[in-house]
């Protein structure tokens, strides 16, 4: 990937990987998978996404992802989350991960969903056609435990496996509207959790 202005290819390296990883990486290792016990996982999608890229250009759908995962990827950098991975419109994001945060991670977790709806809910779909309105999102989140590891040789990421990632994504695909659905085991820790 391209590096933003000012940015080095080892700033990039700790941006895309938790620094363990990015540690191995940079020499030359292949990092050992690593199990997280806790971790709250995010999911979003756009609402409509298939019927608005048949209303957009090519360009016009990247600009409006863009717009709405630059506004997410900034939650994510100010609460200090992971973000995973998007896949088209699908968003992914990882509390407990990169930091630990074993006494708050399902507070922030709830917090970034709520910004993330917000964000969404500000966003023009594309602003020179204001008659497609704004951006909806649904969300998903589950907490529970993952391994990470980072998978084949060519374009590496950092990849989340377990349970817990299937249950986090069936809790966004089962979502409605504007809404963020979790899990009772979620609820749960939030219910500990939330200031």
């Amino acid at each position: 990937p391209m590096q933003p202005p000012g940015q080095s290819a080892e700033e990039l390296l700790y941006d895309l990987f938790p620094a363990q990883v990015a540690d191995a990486l940079k020499s030359g290792r292949l990092p050992d998978p690593e199990p997280y016990p806790c971790v709250s996982l995010f999911f979003s999608d756009i609402v409509g996404y298939t019927e608005l890229c048949s209303k957009l250009s090519p360009l016009q759908v990247m600009a409006m992802l863009h717009r709405l995962y630059m506004r997410f990827d900034q939650l994510a950098q100010e609460l200090d989350l992971f973000k995973v991975e998007t896949i088209g419109d699908a968003y992914m994001c990882v509390a407990n991960l990169r930091s630990p945060q074993p006494e708050c991670h399902a507070a922030l977790m709830a917090a970034f969903a709520f910004g993330c709806r917000k964000a969404a809910n500000e966003e023009f779909v594309c602003p020179s056609q204001p008659e497609l309105g704004c951006i909806h999102i649904r969300c998903g989140i589950h907490a529970g435990p993952v391994m990470g590891a980072v998978v084949g040789t060519l374009n590496r990421r950092y990849c989340l496996f377990g349970d817990t990632v299937n249950v986090a994504s069936r809790m966004e695909s089962t979502s409605v509207c504007d809404n963020i659905q979790c899990s009772a085991t979620f609820m749960q820790l939030l219910q500990q959790q939330w200031p």
